[in-house]
């Protein structure tokens, strides 16, 4: 919800730098870089986005790491009720559905899909 007195102003998705910057980066080398060892992943899974490149989910029960080249940004999880995992920070949400990964800033929704544990 925003402040008082302020307004809602949709920004197109170049601007936004949370999908932006891992959609610019996703056409980059597909080397991804690993989180540090303290934040204790579980899982790491590679996905390819169709016509965007590839990128890295680390995870575990709590929180996510996706990673695209030199970048990265930290997700926590959300419960839902709906099927899949779901990990969001801010406006950029990633949900897990089987070997599907969508990652979504809405209007924007790009949808990848799994193609091997790293």
């Amino acid at each position: 919800m925003p402040p008082p007195g302020s307004r809602l102003v949709q920004v197109p998705l170049q601007l936004v730098p949370a999908l932006a910057g891992l959609l610019s980066l996703l056409t980059g080398p597909a080397s991804a870089m690993q989180s540090p060892w303290w934040e204790n992943y579980d899982l790491k899974e590679r996905f390819v986005c169709p016509d965007h490149g590839a990128l890295v989910l680390e995870r575990n029960e709590s929180q996510a790491s996706l990673i695209s080249g030199r970048s990265s940004s930290i997700l926590f999880r959300e419960a839902n009720d709906n099927a899949g995992l779901t990990y969001r920070n801010g406006p950029l949400k990633v949900t897990i559905r089987g070997d599907e990964l969508t990652l979504e800033q809405l209007p924007q929704r790009l949808i990848c899909l799994r193609t091997e544990e790293v």
